[in-house]
């Protein structure tokens, strides 16, 4: 019962060249055209012959045609992998400004390419215009094609049915009329569009696969915009503080140690929150394979949305940020902060506290620097600043180790390198307050000429030369501080959502089949209506044939085949008459139609 060719169907439903789909329309009219709303794609050797107007429009067929923002989008993402490779000025100037002091050579040239900022680079910028307006200009004039097929019908059947991909056709006693009217209520009832046009029903599915697609391009847009202006309104800082400290952190720009945000970012907006650390917990490993390694990382707080709010406590982990007024604190690493005692040669206690210092490996080890600016005074009475290089392990691993054998301060050591003279705080110059600048500075020296270092318990002190004081390393319980990132990042609700919906329209756009089905009843010239079905699919797909047979075999009870007329008994033959051509028997077959056996086998099929 089916009959299908296979040609046809390569050039209908597959539409590899525009060649072929202005032969298809030709051929089978309204019915083989707007199965898509896609744009005709032009090659690109094919320029106008209009002149400058012409060139435009070329031009712009070209910018927005699919193939073109395929290659943006792939230029977007190449583009962007230098950001995530080079030190960016946006996240931190001091790694920029260190790359280029290493690399004087390279860092130049990267410099004049724009990659120590290359998402506010004017190529970044232009792919990403491009991206941008060639979506919008694919978007706008299918969005009303679409709309106007939605408001449309079905178009009418062509005039031979056979030629589409999925053919099958029978006779049937039942009235074209009433072939029709069983046809098109089964469509409906499949969640066809269909109606009667002349003698066919017309029926059409598949609509959301042009849905997925527009989608599919708006949630690109979406993404777009939500990046822009996630880029151009966020800003982030970061801001180190210790715990048990009452002055916490305020959200003002003064109180981050570093600050960046987009270009049209205005400081004054930033949310007027608080909050302070009570209290940081962190857990390790204590035996088997993975010893040392981190079990549970949490910040105690407690914290105020405003001047009038009441506080609120609340709690940090990793990967687990407070949301505070649209803006998120994200705790992203935690160190020691040793406490110590410094007095001048009269014994004056000159300094006292903790010193946060910088961990450099897994178990926590870590370096800074203890700086004395005011109110030491040297055994002369002369206005002087000390300046101790400091190395602390929490886990003392024995002599000559000064490297920590667990991150908890199960052992703790601190070892001291004592120096005196301008520590450079007035030069007006920014420094590092986690470095000791050693260059204008005088090492104290012990008895045998070297730099005085010692290592330190906690009580233990060491002795300046020459009456010049002393430092003691405190006991007690040694604080711990926290690192937090503070973001605020506009349109990541946007962002998700365009992604959500991208994947989604791109899943419609992939498996979903948009289809035509024709079925045609009509009187045959012995008085037995012939009935026809055939379909026409956007893309070469098994699926729609076997739709088809589907179709068919329930249309069947409501026409069956009729039973094929009887062969009229053959004339005696003449001796003398040539016999029938094989040719006109072919004919006299093909003009009665197959067998009813043979249609039920392809209606199965």
């Amino acid at each position: 019962m089916s009959n299908t060719d296979t040609h046809a169907g390569e050039d209908l439903a597959g539409g590899t060249t525009p060649t072929d789909e202005v032969a298809d329309e030709r051929e089978l009219g309204a019915a083989g055209s707007q199965l898509s709303t896609a744009p005709r794609e032009e090659p690109l050797a094919a320029g106008p012959r209009l002149g400058p107007i012409g060139w435009a429009r070329w031009f712009w067929r070209q910018l927005t045609s699919m193939r073109i923002a395929l290659l943006l989008l792939l230029l977007l993402s190449l583009a962007a992998i230098p950001g995530s490779l080079i030190p960016q000025t946006s996240a931190s100037s001091n790694k920029v400004d260190t790359f280029l002091s290493q690399h004087t050579t390279l860092g130049p040239i990267y410099d004049k390419l724009q990659l120590f900022h290359v998402y506010s680079s004017v190529w970044f910028s232009a792919i990403y215009i491009l991206l941008f307006i060639s979506l919008i200009g694919c978007i706008i004039p299918r969005s009303w094609q679409f709309v106007g097929q939605l408001r449309g019908r079905p178009p009418g059947a062509p005039s031979r049915l056979t030629r589409l991909p999925a053919y099958t056709t029978w006779r049937t006693d039942t009235e074209p009329e009433d072939v029709r009217k069983a046809a098109l209520t089964l469509l409906k009832r499949r969640r066809f569009r269909a109606h009667v046009v002349g003698d066919a029903v017309a029926a059409e599915k598949g609509y959301l696969r042009e849905s997925g697609n527009l989608i599919f391009h708006v949630a690109l847009i979406v993404m777009l915009v939500a990046f822009a202006s996630g880029s151009l309104f966020k800003s982030e800082g970061g801001k180190l503080i210790m715990e048990g400290d009452t002055d916490g952190f305020s959200n003002t720009l003064s109180q981050y140690d570093d600050f960046t945000s987009g270009s049209l970012f205005d400081t004054s907006n930033l949310p007027p929150f608080s909050f302070s650390l009570d209290h940081f917990i962190g857990t390790y490993e204590r035996s088997g394979p993975e010893v040392g390694t981190a079990r549970k990382f949490q910040a105690d707080i407690h914290y105020s949305a405003g001047p009038g709010d009441s506080e609120h406590k609340g709690v940090i982990k990793e990967n687990h940020p407070l949301e505070i007024e649209g803006s998120k604190v994200f705790l992203i690493s935690h160190g020691y902060a040793p406490s110590v005692t410094v007095k001048d040669g009269k014994g004056k206690v000159v300094f006292h506290g903790n010193t946060p210092l910088l961990p450099f490996d897994k178990n926590l080890s870590s370096s800074g620097a203890i700086k004395v600016m005011d109110g030491y005074h040297d055994k002369n009475g002369k206005k002087d600043q000390l300046g101790f290089a400091a190395l602390f392990v929490p886990t003392f691993g024995g002599k000559g180790q000064m490297l920590s054998h667990f991150p908890a301060p199960d052992f703790p050591v601190l070892n001291i390198g004592a120096y005196h003279g301008d520590l450079g705080v007035d030069s007006g110059v920014p420094q590092n307050v986690y470095q000791l600048d050693t260059k204008t500075l005088t090492p104290f020296k012990d008895s045998k000429g070297d730099i005085l270092k010692k290592s330190l318990l906690p009580g233990e002190t060491m002795k300046l030369p020459n009456g010049a004081g002393s430092i003691t390393f405190d006991k007690g319980p040694i604080k711990q501080w926290a690192s937090f990132q503070i973001t605020h990042q506009p349109g990541e609700g946007w962002a998700l959502g365009g992604a959500a919906a991208a994947i989604l329209g791109l899943a419609g756009s992939l498996f979903i089949q948009r289809r035509r089905i024709w079925v045609r009843a009509v009187k045959g010239p012995d008085g037995v209506t012939v009935l026809e079905m055939a379909g026409l699919g956007r893309s070469e797909s098994a699926k729609l044939p076997e739709e088809l047979g589907d179709l068919a075999v329930t249309l069947i009870p409501e026409a069956p085949p009729a039973p094929e007329p009887d062969a009229p008994e053959a004339p005696e033959a003449d001796a003398t008459a040539p016999g029938p051509d094989a040719d006109d028997a072919g004919e006299a077959t093909a003009a009665t139609g197959a067998a009813p056996a043979d249609h039920a086998e392809g209606a199965e099929k």
